[in-house]
C-alpha cells in the first residue's frame, strides 16, 4: 500500500483511499461482491482520470474502474489491485435543450440523472432503479423503463469521451473514431474508461404506471397471455414481471409504463392486461418520470445484496418457453424470474449498428438466486429456459466467461468486439473476464467455456470491470 503512494500525481492528492481509511470501508464493494481492493483512487476531472490510469498501471496490479452504481458480476471491484471509483463524476448538462441533447458524466446515477432532466421535460430511458451508475448501462444496453416507445439508452448516446489505457483522450461520434463509437454502445468495457456521454433525451414530464398482481398458471398460459397482449400493444407500453412461487403457481408482479401523459391514454394501453388471468390487485397512476427511479435508491453499496444473475433473451414466448420460465419459479430450484419486455423501437435498430446486436428478440428473461444457493442452483434453476433463448445481455450476467461472451456478443459481433477491445487496449488493462481464461469473481466456468486459441489474451492481459 505504501508503494502506491510513491510518486502519486499531484492532482490525486487527497484522493487515494486505502484499508485504514475511514472512507475506505464505503468505497471497496460493489452492490453484490465484498471486495478488498489495494486502493481506490477517486478522481473528479478527465484530466484526473488519465493521472489515475498512468498511477495505477505504474503499480502492475490488476485494475477495475467503477461508475458508483449496482456492477452484478462484482468486477467494478478486486482483491488487491487499484479501483478507479468515477463517482466524483456525475455532472449532468442541457447542451441543447432544442435538439434535447444531454451530457452525462459516467460517476452520475440514473436518479440524479433523471432529478436533472425533469425541471426541463425531459427524460432518459436508462434501466429501472436510480442507484445504477450510467457508466455501465450506458456502455452496455439500457433496458429501461420506456424501452418498446424510447428503444435502449446506447441507442441514442451521440458521442462519447474515453480514456484509453495509456492516457489518451479521445472523443468518439459516428464520424470521429467510429470503430471505437461501435464498441462503446453495447461493449464498452473493454475498450478504456467512457468519462461522459452525450446522450439524445426524450419530451416526457408525465408518464402513467399501472401495478398489477396477477396469479399466473404453472403452465404459462398467463404468461403467453401477457406476451401476446403486448405484442399487440402500441409502443407506449412497456412492461416489467417478478414473478413469486405462490404454492402450486406464481404470481406475477407487473408494472407497466405508458409514455403518456393523460390517463385517457394510459387506460385503454393498460386494459388488455387486466384480463391476463386471475387479477389480484390493481392500480394506475399518473406520475412524473423521475418517480421511477427516485433519489430514494442511492444508497452506499457495501456487498450487501450477494446474489448470482444470468438471462436470456427469448424471440418469442411460446408454449414450451413459458413452461420453462414457470418452472425456474415454481420447480425444484427456484429462481427470482424477471421479465421485461423489448422489441418495439430496440429492434428498429440493425443488428450490425452498435455492439449490441439483439433486436428482433421480444422477452428478456432474468434469473436470479441468493445464498446459500450458488452457481450450480442458479444453472439448474435456468437450464430450460436457455435452451429457448437466442442472446443474452451483459448487463445481468454474474459470470463473466467466455461462455457468456458467445451468447452475448453472438457471431461476428463477437469478432470485432474482440478486435475493438485489442486495438484500444492491446495490453488488457481494461479487459473484461469475458475474452479471457480467468473466470469472473463468483464461481469457475466449466471445461468448455474457454476461448478458443484464437481467442487466447496475451500474458499481461488482466480481467477488467463492468461498472
Amino acid at each position: 500500500m505504501n508503494q502506491l503512494r510513491v510518486n502519486l500525481p499531484e492532482q490525486l492528492t487527497g484522493k487515494l483511499v486505502t484499508p485504514g481509511d475511514r472512507r475506505y470501508a464505503m468505497l471497496r464493494s460493489t452492490y453484490t461482491t465484498r471486495a478488498n481492493p489495494a486502493a481506490v483512487l477517486l478522481p473528479e476531472t478527465t484530466a484526473e482520470v488519465v493521472a489515475a490510469v498512468r498511477h495505477a498501471r505504474e503499480q502492475g496490479l490488476p485494475v477495475a474502474v467503477r461508475s458508483g452504481g449496482h456492477g452484478l458480476s462484482g468486477s467494478a471491484s478486486n482483491d488487491g489491485g487499484v479501483v478507479i471509483d468515477l463517482s466524483a463524476l456525475n455532472r449532468v448538462e442541457v447542451l441543447d435543450r432544442r435538439t434535447r441533447l444531454v451530457r452525462v458524466e459516467a460517476g452520475a446515477r440514473w436518479a440524479q440523472v433523471a432529478q436533472t432532466l425533469t425541471r426541463y421535460g425531459l427524460a432518459i430511458s436508462s434501466g429501472d432503479h436510480g442507484n445504477v451508475g450510467v457508466g455501465g448501462l450506458a456502455t452496455g444496453g439500457g433496458v429501461g423503463w420506456l424501452v418498446r416507445s424510447y428503444g435502449l439508452t446506447i441507442d441514442h448516446v451521440r458521442a462519447v469521451e474515453v480514456v484509453l489505457a495509456d492516457g489518451t483522450v479521445l472523443r468518439a461520434d459516428a464520424e470521429h473514431e467510429p470503430e471505437l463509437f461501435w464498441a462503446v454502445r453495447g461493449a464498452g468495457a473493454g475498450v478504456g474508461i467512457v468519462v461522459a456521454f452525450e446522450i439524445e433525451a426524450a419530451e416526457i414530464r408525465t408518464v402513467g404506471v399501472a401495478q398489477l398482481a396477477v396469479e399466473a398458471s404453472p403452465d404459462g398460459s398467463t404468461l403467453r397471455e401477457w406476451a401476446a397482449r403486448l405484442a399487440e400493444a402500441p409502443r407506449e407500453l412497456s412492461t416489467a414481471v417478478v414473478l413469486f412461487p405462490y404454492g402450486s403457481s406464481a404470481v406475477m408482479q407487473l408494472t407497466a409504463v405508458v409514455a403518456a401523459e393523460s390517463m385517457r391514454r394510459v387506460r385503454p394501453a393498460v386494459a388488455p392486461l387486466l384480463e391476463i388471468g386471475k387479477l389480484l390487485e390493481h392500480r394506475s397512476d399518473l406520475v412524473p418520470y423521475a418517480a421511477l427511479v427516485p433519489p430514494a435508491h442511492l444508497h452506499p453499496n457495501v456487498g450487501q445484496q450477494p446474489s448470482l444473475t444470468t438471462n436470456g433473451l427469448l424471440p418469442e414466448l411460446d408454449e414450451d418457453s413459458a413452461r420453462a420460465v414457470m418452472r425456474a419459479v415454481t420447480g425444484p430450484h427456484r429462481a427470482l424470474v424477471q421479465l421485461r419486455s423489448v422489441g418495439g423501437a430496440v429492434n428498429d435498430v440493425a443488428p450490425e449498428a452498435t455492439a449490441y446486436p439483439h433486436r428482433h428478440q421480444s422477452t428478456l428473461v432474468v434469473a436470479s438466486v441468493f445464498p446459500p444457493q450458488g452457481g450450480a442452483a442458479l444453472d439448474a434453476a435456468f437450464r430450460d429456459v436457455a435452451r429457448h433463448t437466442d442472446g443474452a445481455y451483459v448487463n445481468f450476467e454474474s459470470r463473466p466467461d467466455r461462455a457468456a461472451f458467445d451468447r452475448i456478443y453472438p457471431g461476428e459481433t463477437g469478432r470485432r468486439v474482440a478486435r475493438a477491445w485489442r486495438r484500444y487496449d492491446p495490453d488488457g488493462l481494461f479487459r473484461p473476464a469475458l475474452l479471457t481464461e480467468r473466470p469472473g469473481r463468483n464461481e469457475r466456468p466449466g471445461r468448455n467455456e474457454r476461448p478458443g486459441r484464437n481467442e487466447r489474451p496475451g500474458r499481461n492481459e488482466r480481467p477488467g470491470r463492468r461498472r
